[in-house]
């Protein structure tokens, strides 16, 4: 069981290695040796050319030999296989120091190459041969590939028959030119040669972007050897399946294109780093006659590097004004200095910016040539390119359509303005959906839509100066013409003449068209003077399109009019008017104190009792009636002057009316509320409403409103009670208002400011008044005790925590100032109680923890009033 399981094991190893993703590209081509050694056969070496990455890790597809498949061509049955030995193998990479002009070059350009080689012998074949070769498996991650790991490679090659050109069977392939390792930069302009020679030296070549081939990328099951099927399945083949927006001749950036001539596939860089699979097709005609296509695919790495590069468009037309703006078509480097020369003998300009932006006013009109120099690193990399710019502003496409109806052709009208040259090439694009040849070049075409519909049409213009302008426009094709009518219902008066109007393409007529109804009813505006109501038809005819609409007219003998019921306001108020009429046009008088005379219904605002007047009318006919707006004043509510009181003080509302019931707001401070004089106690500022009703006509109340400003509450401080010694001057310090009186005057140097100076022998108990300017005020005491000791701390040698008395060790400062600091230590130095507020103390505990009976150690500094410190320590016993 365990060498089964062995041998399981080294097969799918080894089935691991041919699957491995190594392969960035490879050509399978051919060179003619001569004549066979039998009659009409030729002989050719075959060759694989293969590109593997340099850097996968194990060493899947380093395959000693390859089979070669050979197809008769219009066979499915191949004529034989062949195998192929491999004879060499080589590296060739991108030198990152090759250029210094490339910030961040890529490292990872890198291909191993190997070739495989065998002859065969064939007999010559009228329809020619395809030599075919397959294998798994393509890079992972390639950008223009969908699921790129399960993809494989299809190379081949053609050979010739005789029946495409007589001798065509003694041909080689196309021989590719070296310089695949080059640094391709994101974003970046760039050139991939892919040039190649004719052997056979009497050929002619072109180059084309085509298809890569996929083949054998899927392992089916345990079909381990299906990653190198041999023989090769025959043609035709698959491509490889392309992601959205690339395909086999879009394999990058849609700008990037081959020359047909040099094979030089160049544009600009796709902006994602990564592979890309470019295959190019290169045909061989010989005497005219195409003989043979050759392919070569290769993997191009796009890089995050970025090259120094003066790029520009051949050629730029600046045909809007004089002031042209221009840029380098890529970033390059930071710090890359663009110098431009416009051409115009005027001074240079220097540019640092990223894109190198410039703009310039150019004097005249003219063919410049431009030139762009972009340098870096003081000059040591540099690079310039020169472009045509042609100044020739005013140039300004336009056209306009005539006709609408999709019976019949629309008229395109050029209106393109030229101020330089003239008009001198269009193309156009009309739009048809349903067409594939909807174009024209002449100036002003015409075209017939099929469908109608909006129709985006394209006018591409240009001018004898190389201006080019594209305009685009959308024309609405209608299956019957447009009548555009101001108005399909309408009033007049018996005796009026109305002027009807319609508005569209084509031939107009109007019914009933008769003597007595109309007049010039085959006009687009015809006059109708009906003495009843009448609906009138309109038909448009635009080159046989038919529209048909109506306008109907109603008829009336007179205008009716009610102005609306004579109503009151309150003086002051606006009101909007409500007339009913079937005029058509007011004005209204007077007119001062209305919104707009000319409106149905404007807003009125009187100054007083007013009779409004409205005139309606109906073309000539015309009615006139008036309303009444009585306006009665607001009854009167007047609460008396706003007042201010102190905190918890009372005001008296003193109140005037007019009306026969009034009623205060809000109830919840006011003392008797019922009356025009209540008392009102708020404890902050309050506005106080006063409603009042008459029974004059005003439908709404008087109001008035009182506010009450309570003035916030004074909180008098006369400070710690304190003691000192006799003979000791004490300066006290009130707080709480802007005034302050203190009693008794006993000893006080000035009794009616905040901090006095008390001089006294005994005991004393001042009291301090403190009030503000609105006689908002209130008192406090301050008790001092006199000691005939010199000034000192008296501190307790013991206290009782959690007792009535006694509960608290706190200093008794005598002619202190102020206390520096009190503090307790326990007996391991551990500082339990730090305050300088005398007023406090120490109760016994810490952080919230009772602390068991002990003695501890206290300290206490403090001022005194003449500046002389005190300071004591000594012990304490907590007892409990």
């Amino acid at each position: 069981m365990k060498k089964c399981a062995s041998i399981l094991f080294l097969m799918l190893y080894y089935a691991a290695q041919l699957y491995a993703n190594h392969i960035r590209g490879g050509e399978l081509y051919y060179k003619y040796l001569g004549p066979g050694n039998s009659p009409n056969s030729s002989r050719y070496q075959v060759t694989l050319k293969l590109y593997i990455d340099c850097f996968q890790n194990n060493p899947g597809q380093n395959d000693e030999d390859e089979n070669f498949t050979v197809y008769e061509k219009g066979q499915t049955n191949p004529s034989f296989t062949v195998n192929a030995p491999k004879i060499r193998e080589e590296q060739i990479r991108y030198d990152p120091n090759s250029n210094p002009c490339i910030t961040n070059p890529p490292t990872d350009v890198c291909y191993n190459l190997r070739y495989y080689q065998t002859s065969i012998e064939i007999p010559d074949s009228k329809v020619g041969y395809t030599i075919a070769f397959q294998r798994c498996c393509r890079l992972d991650g390639i950008q223009n590939v969908s699921n790129s790991g399960r993809t494989g490679v299809t190379y081949l090659c053609e050979i010739p028959g005789t029946d495409v050109l007589a001798g065509a069977q003694k041909n080689s392939s196309p021989s590719f030119e070296a310089g695949d390792a080059v640094a391709i930069c994101m974003s970046s302009a760039f050139k991939f040669n892919f040039g190649a020679t004719d052997p056979d030296g009497t050929d002619s070549l072109s180059y084309a972007l085509c298809d890569a081939y996929d083949g054998a990328g899927e392992r089916q099951g345990t079909c381990f050897t299906c990653v190198t099927p041999n023989p090769a399945p025959p043609p035709p083949y698959s491509p490889l399946p392309y992601r959205p927006g690339y395909s086999g001749t879009v394999p990058m950036d849609p700008s990037a294109s081959i020359d047909a001539k040099t094979g030089v596939f160049s544009g600009i860089a796709p902006s994602a780093i990564g592979q890309y699979v470019v295959t190019v097709c290169v045909s061989e005609y010989r005497k005219g006659v195409l003989i043979n296509v050759h392919r070569k695919d290769i993997h191009i790495k796009v890089s995050d590097c970025v090259p120094l590069n003066a790029l520009l468009s051949p050629e730029y037309h600046f045909c809007d004004d004089f002031k042209v703006a221009i840029r380098n078509n890529q970033n390059n480097p930071p710090g890359t200095m663009y110098i431009w020369n416009y051409g115009d003998k005027s001074k240079p300009d220097t540019s640092y910016d990223p894109s190198g932006n410039v703009t310039h006013t150019y004097a005249d009109t003219g063919v410049y040539q431009i030139k762009l120099t972009a340098l870096l690193s003081a000059g040591q990399c540099i690079d310039s390119t020169t472009a045509i710019a042609k100044v020739f502003p005013g140039f300004f496409g336009g056209f306009i359509t005539a006709g609408t109806c999709i019976l019949n052709p629309i008229r395109f009208v050029d209106t393109t303005k030229a101020k330089y040259g003239v008009v001198s090439k269009w193309s156009w694009a009309f739009g048809d959906e349903a067409a594939t040849n909807d174009s024209s070049h002449i100036q002003n075409p015409s075209w017939k839509y099929s469908t109608s519909g909006s129709k985006s049409v394209q006018l591409i213009v240009e001018s004898s100066k190389g201006c080019i302008d594209t305009v685009l426009n959308a024309v609405d094709v209608k299956e019957k013409p447009t009548i555009a009518l101001p108005f399909r219902d309408t009033l007049i008066c018996n005796i009026d003449t109305l002027q009807l109007a319609a508005i569209g393409l084509g031939i107009f007529n109007w019914t009933p068209n008769v003597i007595n109804l109309m007049r010039d009813g085959n006009t687009s505006n015809p006059l109708v003077f009906p003495k009843t109501t009448t609906t009138f038809y309109v038909q448009l005819n635009e080159d046989g399109c038919i529209n048909t609409d109506s306008i109907k007219v109603r008829v009336t003998d007179r205008v009716r009019l009610n102005a609306g019921n004579d109503t009151t306001i309150c003086l002051t108020d606006a009101i909007v008017l409500h007339p009913q009429t079937d005029g058509l046009r007011y004005a209204w008088t007077p007119a001062a104190t209305l919104s707009d005379s000319s409106m149905l219904s404007p807003m009125a605002t009187p100054t007083g009792t007013t009779v409004y007047e409205i005139t309606a009318r109906i073309g000539k006919c015309s009615a006139t009636d008036g309303v009444v707006v009585t306006t009665v004043p607001y009854p009167l509510a007047n609460p008396g002057p706003d007042t201010v009181i102190c905190y918890r003080d009372t005001a008296y509302l003193h109140a005037t009316v007019d009306g026969i019931s009034y009623a205060w707001s809000p109830l919840t401070t006011l003392v008797n509320p019922q009356s025009l004089n209540p008392l009102a106690y708020p404890i902050r500022t309050t506005v106080y409403t006063l409603t009042v009703r008459d029974n004059k006509g005003c439908p709404k109340p008087g109001v008035g409103s009182i506010t009450i400003t309570v003035r916030p509450p004074v909180i008098a401080s006369a400070g710690n009670d304190t003691s000192i010694v006799i003979n000791q001057p004490l300066q006290l310090n009130a707080t709480g208002a802007d005034f302050y009186q203190w009693t008794p005057p006993t000893g006080l140097n000035n009794p009616d400011i905040q901090n006095p100076i008390a001089n006294i022998s005994q005991n004393m108990t001042y009291v301090v008044k403190a009030y503000t300017a609105d006689k908002c005020y209130d008192y406090d005491t301050i008790n001092i005790k006199v000691f005939t000791t010199l000034p000192d701390i008296f501190v307790p040698n013991a206290f009782t925590p959690e007792r009535i008395s006694n509960n608290l060790f706190r200093p008794i400062p005598v002619g202190i100032r102020k206390l520096d600091y009190f503090r307790v230590y326990n007996r391991w130095g551990q500082l339990v109680y730090n305050n300088s507020d005398p007023g406090k103390g120490w109760d016994g505990t810490i952080n919230g923890n009772a602390q068991g009976p002990d003695t501890y150690v206290w300290m206490v500094q403090g001022t005194s009033y003449t500046g002389q410190v005190i300071f004591k320590k000594g012990t304490v016993v907590l007892m409990r």
